[in-house]
């Protein structure tokens, strides 16, 4: 007899063909993906009970983020919000920049290259 750890049941024949439809079935599936997200969530609990035990005996900084900026800091925006070109960046060719240097080699798959 052979015993399925994930379905708690034992199949009536241990034989590969009834070992295969076993494992191959719904129920066994639906059983093998609660047994691995139920893990996975233990796994990441118990990574922030360590975390929180390792920050309240000071292991742990605090965070630059864990406090508010001081009086008068510039927080830059995200890359995502269109705004003047931040030092050191080239602006983007829409905005007057430098044309764009020409590709060398094979265009990737899909591209047509631009011709003059």
């Amino acid at each position: 007899r052979f015993y399925c750890d994930y379905c708690d049941t034992y199949l009536t024949h241990d034989s590969p063909s009834v070992r295969k439809t076993h494992c191959s079935g719904r129920k066994h599936k639906e059983n093998v993906k609660d047994y691995y997200q139920k893990w996975m969530e233990e796994q990441a609990q118990s990574l922030i009970d360590k975390t929180t035990a390792a920050f309240q005996q000071g292991k742990i900084p605090p965070t630059p983020f864990s406090a508010p900026p001081p009086a008068g800091a510039m927080i830059p925006p995200p890359p995502s919000i269109p705004g003047p070109p931040r030092p050191g960046m080239m602006p983007a060719p829409h905005m007057g920049g430098p044309p764009m240097m020409p590709m060398m080699g094979p265009p990737p798959p899909g591209m047509m290259p631009v011709g003059p």
